[in-house]
Protein backbone atom coordinates (compact mmCIF):
# COMPACT_ATOMS: atom_id res chain seq x y z
CA UNK A 1 0.00 0.00 0.00
CA UNK A 2 0.93 3.57 -0.67
CA UNK A 3 1.77 5.87 2.05
CA UNK A 4 -1.56 7.61 0.77
CA UNK A 5 -3.55 4.63 1.04
CA UNK A 6 -2.66 3.59 4.25
CA UNK A 7 -3.38 7.33 5.42
CA UNK A 8 -7.11 7.29 3.70
CA UNK A 9 -8.06 4.30 5.04
CA UNK A 10 -7.04 5.36 8.58
CA UNK A 11 -9.90 7.84 8.16
CA UNK A 12 -12.04 5.12 7.13
CA UNK A 13 -11.37 3.41 10.50
CA UNK A 14 -11.77 6.81 11.83
CA UNK A 15 -15.31 7.07 10.65
CA UNK A 16 -15.80 3.60 11.39
CA UNK A 17 -15.25 4.47 15.44
CA UNK A 18 -17.49 7.43 14.93
CA UNK A 19 -20.56 5.94 13.39
CA UNK A 20 -20.55 3.13 16.31
CA UNK A 21 -22.61 0.37 14.56
CA UNK A 22 -23.86 -2.55 15.78
CA UNK A 23 -20.44 -5.10 15.35
CA UNK A 24 -18.55 -2.31 17.32
CA UNK A 25 -21.10 -2.15 20.07
CA UNK A 26 -20.92 -5.52 20.31
CA UNK A 27 -16.67 -5.81 20.41
CA UNK A 28 -16.84 -3.04 23.07
CA UNK A 29 -18.81 -4.99 25.21
CA UNK A 30 -17.33 -8.34 24.68
CA UNK A 31 -14.05 -6.40 26.25
CA UNK A 32 -16.44 -5.19 28.66
CA UNK A 33 -17.58 -8.43 30.11
CA UNK A 34 -13.60 -10.25 29.56
CA UNK A 35 -12.17 -7.39 31.80
CA UNK A 36 -14.03 -5.47 34.35
CA UNK A 37 -11.72 -2.67 34.41
CA UNK A 38 -12.56 -1.96 30.54
CA UNK A 39 -16.07 0.04 31.79
CA UNK A 40 -17.88 1.19 28.93
CA UNK A 41 -17.43 4.75 29.71
CA UNK A 42 -13.12 4.06 29.74
CA UNK A 43 -13.02 2.48 26.50
CA UNK A 44 -15.62 5.74 25.26
CA UNK A 45 -12.83 7.61 26.83
CA UNK A 46 -9.60 6.12 25.05
CA UNK A 47 -11.43 6.49 21.53
CA UNK A 48 -12.12 9.90 22.17
CA UNK A 49 -8.48 10.25 22.21
CA UNK A 50 -7.35 7.73 19.21
CA UNK A 51 -10.12 9.73 16.99
CA UNK A 52 -9.27 12.91 18.34
CA UNK A 53 -5.35 12.86 18.50
CA UNK A 54 -4.39 9.91 16.69
CA UNK A 55 -6.78 9.66 13.84
CA UNK A 56 -6.89 13.68 13.25
CA UNK A 57 -5.91 13.56 9.24
CA UNK A 58 -4.24 16.89 9.55
CA UNK A 59 -2.10 15.66 12.62
CA UNK A 60 -1.16 12.45 10.75
CA UNK A 61 -0.12 14.80 7.42
CA UNK A 62 1.72 17.10 9.82
CA UNK A 63 3.42 13.89 11.94
CA UNK A 64 4.14 11.94 8.08
CA UNK A 65 5.74 15.45 7.03
CA UNK A 66 8.04 15.80 10.67
CA UNK A 67 9.48 12.13 9.73
CA UNK A 68 10.07 12.73 5.73
CA UNK A 69 7.84 9.53 5.44
CA UNK A 70 7.24 8.04 2.25
CA UNK A 71 7.43 4.55 -0.40
CA UNK A 72 10.79 3.97 -0.62
CA UNK A 73 11.22 2.49 2.81
CA UNK A 74 11.81 -1.42 2.42
CA UNK A 75 8.96 -2.95 5.07
CA UNK A 76 11.01 -4.76 7.84
CA UNK A 77 8.56 -7.06 10.52
CA UNK A 78 8.47 -5.58 13.79
CA UNK A 79 7.23 -7.78 16.56
CA UNK A 80 5.34 -5.99 18.97
CA UNK A 81 4.19 -7.24 22.52
CA UNK A 82 1.20 -4.86 23.93
CA UNK A 83 0.31 -4.39 27.36
CA UNK A 84 -3.00 -4.39 28.68
CA UNK A 85 -3.64 -1.94 31.57
CA UNK A 86 -6.30 0.45 29.72
CA UNK A 87 -8.62 -0.09 26.54
CA UNK A 88 -6.36 -0.02 23.15
CA UNK A 89 -3.34 1.07 24.99
CA UNK A 90 -0.83 -0.68 22.05
CA UNK A 91 -2.80 1.48 19.28
CA UNK A 92 -0.57 4.46 18.89
CA UNK A 93 2.51 1.11 18.27
CA UNK A 94 0.23 -0.27 15.75
CA UNK A 95 -0.79 3.07 14.45
CA UNK A 96 3.52 3.63 13.61
CA UNK A 97 4.43 0.65 12.37
CA UNK A 98 1.58 0.70 10.10
CA UNK A 99 2.03 4.58 9.04
CA UNK A 100 5.62 3.70 7.98
CA UNK A 101 4.76 0.74 5.93
CA UNK A 102 6.32 -1.59 7.90
CA UNK A 103 5.05 -5.29 8.57
CA UNK A 104 3.47 -6.36 12.31
CA UNK A 105 3.52 -9.32 14.29
CA UNK A 106 1.17 -8.53 17.48
CA UNK A 107 1.08 -10.88 20.69
CA UNK A 108 -1.95 -8.99 22.29
CA UNK A 109 -2.41 -8.89 26.41
CA UNK A 110 -4.52 -11.43 28.03
CA UNK A 111 -6.59 -8.23 29.59
CA UNK A 112 -7.05 -6.89 26.02
CA UNK A 113 -7.64 -8.96 23.45
CA UNK A 114 -10.96 -7.90 21.84
CA UNK A 115 -10.47 -4.50 20.93
CA UNK A 116 -7.97 -3.77 18.59
CA UNK A 117 -8.41 -7.12 16.88
CA UNK A 118 -11.40 -6.51 16.09
CA UNK A 119 -10.42 -2.80 14.32
CA UNK A 120 -7.42 -4.59 12.30
CA UNK A 121 -9.75 -7.16 11.37
CA UNK A 122 -12.34 -4.61 10.09
CA UNK A 123 -9.53 -2.55 8.36
CA UNK A 124 -8.45 -6.18 6.82
CA UNK A 125 -11.95 -6.41 5.38
CA UNK A 126 -11.61 -3.16 3.70
CA UNK A 127 -8.31 -3.75 2.40
CA UNK A 128 -7.63 -7.53 1.58
CA UNK A 129 -3.90 -6.86 1.22
CA UNK A 130 -3.73 -5.79 4.96
CA UNK A 131 -3.55 -9.47 6.06
CA UNK A 132 -0.01 -10.35 4.51
CA UNK A 133 1.15 -6.78 6.06
CA UNK A 134 -0.28 -7.37 9.88
CA UNK A 135 -0.88 -10.81 12.19
CA UNK A 136 -1.42 -11.93 15.19
CA UNK A 137 0.89 -14.46 17.33
CA UNK A 138 0.62 -15.99 20.88
CA UNK A 139 4.54 -15.67 20.93
CA UNK A 140 7.02 -14.02 18.65
CA UNK A 141 9.88 -15.21 16.96
CA UNK A 142 11.84 -14.28 13.88
CA UNK A 143 11.08 -10.79 14.02
CA UNK A 144 13.61 -8.49 12.76
CA UNK A 145 13.02 -5.81 15.29
CA UNK A 146 10.87 -5.70 18.45
CA UNK A 147 8.49 -3.37 20.43
CA UNK A 148 7.62 -4.33 24.29
CA UNK A 149 5.85 -2.81 26.74
CA UNK A 150 5.52 -4.64 30.03
CA UNK A 151 6.69 -4.72 34.04
CA UNK A 152 10.01 -4.15 35.18
CA UNK A 153 10.00 -7.93 35.58
CA UNK A 154 8.60 -8.74 32.44
CA UNK A 155 10.84 -6.12 31.29
CA UNK A 156 14.20 -8.46 32.21
CA UNK A 157 12.72 -11.38 29.56
CA UNK A 158 12.68 -9.12 26.72
CA UNK A 159 15.78 -7.80 27.61
CA UNK A 160 17.03 -11.48 27.39
CA UNK A 161 14.99 -12.80 24.20
CA UNK A 162 15.19 -9.38 22.02
CA UNK A 163 18.53 -7.48 23.22
CA UNK A 164 20.28 -9.30 19.69
CA UNK A 165 17.87 -7.24 17.49
CA UNK A 166 17.13 -3.67 16.91
CA UNK A 167 14.09 -3.05 20.46
CA UNK A 168 12.52 -0.63 22.48
CA UNK A 169 11.77 -2.09 25.83
CA UNK A 170 9.51 -0.08 28.13
CA UNK A 171 9.09 -0.79 31.62
CA UNK A 172 7.01 0.71 34.95
CA UNK A 173 5.81 4.22 34.61
CA UNK A 174 4.26 6.90 36.36
CA UNK A 175 3.27 10.41 36.21
CA UNK A 176 3.12 12.79 38.84
CA UNK A 177 1.43 16.39 39.70
CA UNK A 178 3.18 19.54 41.40
CA UNK A 179 0.51 21.37 43.33
CA UNK A 180 1.18 25.42 44.00
CA UNK A 181 -1.63 25.77 46.31
CA UNK A 182 -3.23 28.62 44.05
CA UNK A 183 -5.12 26.19 41.75
CA UNK A 184 -9.09 26.73 41.15
CA UNK A 185 -11.41 23.68 42.00
CA UNK A 186 -11.95 23.93 38.05
CA UNK A 187 -8.25 23.07 37.81
CA UNK A 188 -8.38 20.17 40.85
CA UNK A 189 -10.77 18.66 38.89
CA UNK A 190 -9.18 18.15 35.85
CA UNK A 191 -6.77 16.88 37.76
CA UNK A 192 -8.79 14.09 39.27
CA UNK A 193 -9.35 13.14 36.02
CA UNK A 194 -5.63 12.44 35.33
CA UNK A 195 -5.47 10.50 38.56
CA UNK A 196 -9.12 8.38 38.03
CA UNK A 197 -9.23 7.82 34.62
CA UNK A 198 -8.95 4.08 33.68
CA UNK A 199 -9.02 3.87 37.75
CA UNK A 200 -5.42 5.10 37.68
CA UNK A 201 -4.25 2.20 35.82
CA UNK A 202 -2.21 3.81 32.89
CA UNK A 203 1.38 5.10 32.83
CA UNK A 204 0.11 8.47 32.28
CA UNK A 205 -2.21 8.57 35.45
CA UNK A 206 -1.39 10.80 38.35
CA UNK A 207 0.19 8.33 41.54
CA UNK A 208 1.98 11.02 43.52
CA UNK A 209 1.40 14.57 44.18
CA UNK A 210 3.78 17.00 45.59
CA UNK A 211 1.97 19.92 47.71
CA UNK A 212 3.53 23.19 49.22
CA UNK A 213 3.78 23.10 53.37
CA UNK A 214 0.82 23.31 54.74
CA UNK A 215 -1.38 23.08 52.06
CA UNK A 216 -5.39 22.81 52.66
CA UNK A 217 -6.22 19.41 50.80
CA UNK A 218 -10.11 19.69 51.38
CA UNK A 219 -11.02 21.34 48.31
CA UNK A 220 -8.75 18.43 46.33
CA UNK A 221 -10.90 15.94 48.23
CA UNK A 222 -13.71 17.40 47.07
CA UNK A 223 -12.59 17.57 43.72
CA UNK A 224 -12.47 13.71 43.84
CA UNK A 225 -16.64 13.52 44.19
CA UNK A 226 -17.01 13.07 40.51
CA UNK A 227 -15.43 9.37 41.01
CA UNK A 228 -17.46 8.52 43.22
CA UNK A 229 -19.35 6.00 41.74
CA UNK A 230 -16.41 3.80 42.00
CA UNK A 231 -17.30 2.58 45.50
CA UNK A 232 -19.87 0.85 43.32
CA UNK A 233 -17.29 -0.94 41.06
CA UNK A 234 -16.60 -4.20 42.48
CA UNK A 235 -12.72 -4.66 41.68
CA UNK A 236 -12.06 -1.01 42.82
CA UNK A 237 -13.93 -1.52 45.93
CA UNK A 238 -12.08 -4.57 46.92
CA UNK A 239 -8.46 -2.31 46.58
CA UNK A 240 -10.04 0.29 48.24
CA UNK A 241 -11.25 -1.47 51.59
CA UNK A 242 -7.92 -3.50 51.70
CA UNK A 243 -5.81 -0.57 51.08
CA UNK A 244 -8.12 1.30 54.27
CA UNK A 245 -7.89 -1.71 56.74
CA UNK A 246 -4.15 -1.76 56.19
CA UNK A 247 -3.70 1.65 56.93
CA UNK A 248 -6.25 1.50 60.57
CA UNK A 249 -4.81 -1.38 61.33
CA UNK A 250 -0.74 0.16 60.93
CA UNK A 251 -2.23 3.14 62.98
CA UNK A 252 -1.19 5.41 59.45
CA UNK A 253 -2.69 8.63 58.85
CA UNK A 254 -4.71 9.05 55.72
CA UNK A 255 -7.64 10.94 54.40
CA UNK A 256 -10.39 9.91 52.25
CA UNK A 257 -13.21 11.09 50.44
CA UNK A 258 -14.81 7.55 51.06
CA UNK A 259 -13.29 6.56 47.39
CA UNK A 260 -9.99 7.89 46.93
CA UNK A 261 -7.34 7.39 49.51
CA UNK A 262 -4.41 10.49 50.64
CA UNK A 263 -1.40 9.18 51.98
CA UNK A 264 1.91 10.96 52.91
CA UNK A 265 4.36 8.71 51.23
CA UNK A 266 7.49 8.83 49.17
CA UNK A 267 6.88 6.27 46.53
CA UNK A 268 6.24 7.54 42.87
CA UNK A 269 3.74 4.46 42.59
CA UNK A 270 0.73 3.78 44.52
CA UNK A 271 -1.76 1.13 44.89
CA UNK A 272 -5.28 1.16 43.14
CA UNK A 273 -7.44 3.95 45.20
CA UNK A 274 -4.56 5.59 46.78
CA UNK A 275 -3.16 8.57 45.91
CA UNK A 276 0.42 9.28 47.72
CA UNK A 277 1.41 12.45 48.49
CA UNK A 278 4.56 14.39 49.80
CA UNK A 279 5.33 18.46 50.85
CA UNK A 280 7.80 20.53 49.44
CA UNK A 281 9.51 23.55 50.24
CA UNK A 282 10.94 24.48 47.21
CA UNK A 283 9.68 23.95 44.06
CA UNK A 284 12.88 24.04 41.63
CA UNK A 285 14.20 21.17 43.38
CA UNK A 286 11.07 19.09 42.94
CA UNK A 287 11.17 19.80 39.20
CA UNK A 288 14.85 18.78 38.80
CA UNK A 289 14.41 15.82 40.92
CA UNK A 290 11.80 14.72 38.67
CA UNK A 291 12.71 15.02 35.32
CA UNK A 292 15.66 13.61 36.19
CA UNK A 293 13.44 10.01 37.40
CA UNK A 294 13.38 7.85 34.15
CA UNK A 295 10.20 6.33 36.06
CA UNK A 296 8.28 9.81 35.19
CA UNK A 297 6.72 9.83 32.11
CA UNK A 298 5.06 12.88 32.67
CA UNK A 299 4.48 15.89 35.38
CA UNK A 300 1.15 17.73 35.51
CA UNK A 301 1.13 20.66 36.04
CA UNK A 302 4.50 21.67 34.72
CA UNK A 303 4.98 19.64 31.37
CA UNK A 304 1.66 19.23 30.79
CA UNK A 305 -1.80 21.37 31.62
CA UNK A 306 -4.37 19.38 34.35
CA UNK A 307 -6.44 17.02 33.06
CA UNK A 308 -4.08 16.18 29.91
CA UNK A 309 -2.10 13.48 30.78
CA UNK A 310 -4.19 11.11 29.51
CA UNK A 311 -4.73 13.00 25.97
CA UNK A 312 -1.58 12.04 24.63
CA UNK A 313 -0.85 12.73 20.78
CA UNK A 314 1.16 11.49 17.90
CA UNK A 315 4.09 12.76 19.45
CA UNK A 316 3.96 11.52 23.15
CA UNK A 317 6.20 9.07 22.63
CA UNK A 318 5.84 6.20 25.85
CA UNK A 319 8.70 6.32 28.32
CA UNK A 320 10.14 9.52 25.87
CA UNK A 321 11.96 7.06 23.05
CA UNK A 322 10.82 8.31 20.05
CA UNK A 323 9.28 4.91 18.07
CA UNK A 324 8.84 6.76 14.52
CA UNK A 325 12.77 7.32 14.36
CA UNK A 326 13.07 3.65 15.64
CA UNK A 327 11.28 2.36 12.87
CA UNK A 328 12.45 4.36 10.20
CA UNK A 329 15.66 3.27 11.24
CA UNK A 330 15.18 -0.52 10.82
Amino acid sequence: MKLQNRIELLQQLKKYLNENDAGWQAAKQRATIANAWFTPLFIELALQNITEQLLDEDKLLAWVRHYHIDDTIAPKNTGIVMAGNIPLVGFHDFLSVFITGHNQTIKLSSKDEVLLKHLIEKMCSWEPSLQSKISFAPMLKGCDAYIATGSNNSAMYFDYYFSRYPSIIRRNRTSVAIINGSETMGELEKLSDDIHAYFGLGCRNVTKIYVPQGYDFVPMLKSFHKYRYFADHNKYRNNYDYNLSMHIMNNIFYMTDETTLLVENEQLFSPISQLNYSYYSNKKEVVDSLSANNKVQCIAGHQVPFGTTQTPGLMDYADGVDTMQFLLSL
